[in-house]
């Protein structure tokens, strides 16, 4: 997707047509083709997103880097014959998440070679987010620290992109907690302070000026701010416009400014909706990609134990509860409580940190034996009825193959129908049919 296509949308949400676009944050393979896959049906763009956890100069937690990233999603586009011109890329939170442990000196060089490895691979879509503390900074940053360390990222992409020749859009500000869902449980979200995003836009456009960008402002295409929404392991807390009457109010003076809603995952379709109208025209979701993904495999996993004699199943979720133990690192610092508490998280946690499982070799293993027991096998329409209904009725009606992986990528584009939805009601009218 051309970068002049995203503005176009924004250009349109600006002048009156309540359209938006939702970004697709995962580097799983299945759930990004399930987003190209609802695109297509659509006819429309798709944006698919790497954050700075996934995705790093250095590989990451999937072992990728960006040019790694860009190669995978396009590979994908092409075995769907998705044209690239109606991919977009973008980078997430770039800036020194990964690297708040240390000095911030050191933090910032590496942010400067994460923000270029991103922009000379192609992303056009930079979220610059440098609010989190380093290790020598204090707890809270101010803004202008922010907007000053923001500035520099931007001069770095400004450089990149001309050695590319490219002309990226920028996202700037962040959302309160971090991303990924909150770490504790949750009684309520408060939205961003009208006067707090005002001073974040005011501090961005005098550092970007200091630091002789300032004509990059007019490619800033949205400010993150918080909605209201978000969600822990049980619980969700979701959008009601009625709290955010004046923070809308202050992107009216900025012509081609829109509103980024990161942590949208799990709302509901007429909460989605409602954000879209009230400006949030950009739609991050993600962890409610891989929760799906983990539903139909899990369906599947059950299908396959009611067909297949025990010594050749899968076993796959007894494979991921194996692994997860084994390697706690990406869920123990989050799941509380007793081991009955911890193991329900572990598998069925609205945070769903055991997507960060999903690329380990015995894992993988075990899904591809699953597919191959169940290619074999076939999957009997009432046992689909019973653990995947909505495929069920597609099957029934001849819209869906009933084979294990056109099932699981249908149950990830059930959670992107409603922001295809969300984003387009004119052309999705009628899709969850």
């Amino acid at each position: 997707m051309r970068t002049a296509d995203l503005t176009d949308l924004i250009r349109a949400h600006e002048t009156g047509d309540a359209v938006g676009i939702y970004s697709v944050c995962s580097a799983h393979p299945v759930v990004i083709d399930a987003a190209i896959a609802q695109a297509d049906a659509d006819g429309t763009p798709t944006l698919i997103e790497a954050t700075s956890n996934q995705v790093d100069q250095f590989g990451g937690y999937t072992g990728m880097r960006p040019a790694d990233f860009r190669d995978l999603v396009h590979r994908i586009a092409d075995d769907r014959g998705f044209d690239r011109e109606r991919v977009v890329l973008g980078g997430d939170h770039l800036g020194p998440n990964r690297w708040q442990g240390r000095p911030a000196a050191e933090a910032m060089a590496n942010a400067d070679a994460l923000v270029a490895a991103y922009v000379e691979a192609g992303f056009s879509k930079i979220h610059l987010d440098c609010s989190m503390s380093c290790a020598d900074d204090p707890a809270v940053l101010g803004d202008d620290l922010v907007a000053e360390r923001t500035a520099r990222l931007l001069r770095i992409a400004e450089d990149a992109a001309r050695r590319a020749g490219t002309r990226p859009c920028y996202v700037i500000g962040t959302e309160v907690p971090v991303p990924g869902g909150a770490h504790e449980t949750l009684d309520g979200v408060t939205p961003t302070a009208p006067e707090a995003a005002r001073r974040t836009i005011a501090a961005h456009r005098d550092a970007f000026a200091a630091h002789g960008v300032a004509d990059a402002w007019d490619r800033v295409i949205a400010l993150v701010v918080q909605p209201g929404v978000e969600f822990d392991h049980l619980k969700v807390v979701d959008y009601r416009r009625s709290g955010t009457a004046a923070l809308r109010r202050v992107i009216d003076d900025e012509p081609m400014l829109v509103f980024e809603a990161h942590s949208t995952d799990y709302q509901r379709p007429e909460a989605l909706r409602a954000l879209v109208e009230d400006h949030w025209a950009i739609l991050k979701v993600g962890p409610g990609l891989t929760f799906a993904l983990r539903e139909a495999l899990f369906a599947l996993a059950a299908i396959e134990a009611e067909l297949v004699d025990d010594a050749a199943r899968s076993h796959l979720p007894d494979v991921v509860e194996q692994r997860m133990l084994a390697e706690p690192g990406y869920w123990q610092g989050y799941y509380g409580g007793d081991a009955t508490e911890q193991r329900i998280a572990r598998r069925y946690s609205y945070s769903d940190r055991l997507r960060y499982y999903w690329p380990d070799p015995a894992i993988d293993a075990a899904c591809a034996t699953l597919y191959a027991n169940l290619d074999r096998t076939g999957i009997p329409e009432p046992l689909l009825s019973q653990y995947l209904p909505a495929q069920y009725a597609r099957v029934r009606a001849g819209a869906l193959a009933p084979t294990p992986r056109a099932l699981v990528v249908d149950r990830v584009r059930d959670v992107l129908r409603d922001y295809a939805a969300a984003c387009h009601p004119e052309t999705n009218e009628g899709s969850h049919v």
